[in-house]
């Protein structure tokens, strides 16, 4: 068993498209309009093309406003992301204007940092030493 998609709600998913490939970097895969305007939006790592896919998954649900808003007023991150470095990546997008919640901070072999995704998430990047 392995994990073939996740997702993040979001609150805008073209604006969560740009934000993810523009500047976080992943590149989109799918792109199926569902009706409605909502879509099957996915984006993956382009180091991983055929890894797992991030769905970009409209908030319309009524239980997904409280949930993110609860998520982000606990400073909980909705998921995480894996880097080589997080100190030169927080560098790299806070130089794109990316807003961070908690700056680099490490923790024995683990080092993360917390990004707003402008689409009402919490988004931890993380490197283990």
């Amino acid at each position: 068993m392995r994990i073939h998609i996740t997702s993040v709600f979001v609150d805008d998913q073209e604006k969560a498209l740009r934000f993810y490939t523009d500047v976080l970097g992943f590149v989109k895969k799918h792109d199926i309009p569902l009706g409605g305007g909502a879509r099957w939006l996915t984006v993956v790592s382009p180091e991983a093309p055929d890894g797992t896919e991030l769905l970009l998954e409209p908030s319309g649900h009524p239980a997904v406003p409280p949930y993110k808003t609860a998520l982000v007023q606990d400073g909980i991150p909705a998921t995480s992301f894996a880097v080589d470095d997080v100190r030169v990546e927080y560098e790299r997008l806070r130089g794109l204007g990316v807003e961070f919640t908690q700056e680099p901070l490490t923790m024995g072999p683990v080092t993360t940092a917390v990004l707003d995704d402008t689409c009402g998430n919490l988004i931890q990047l993380v490197h283990s030493a």
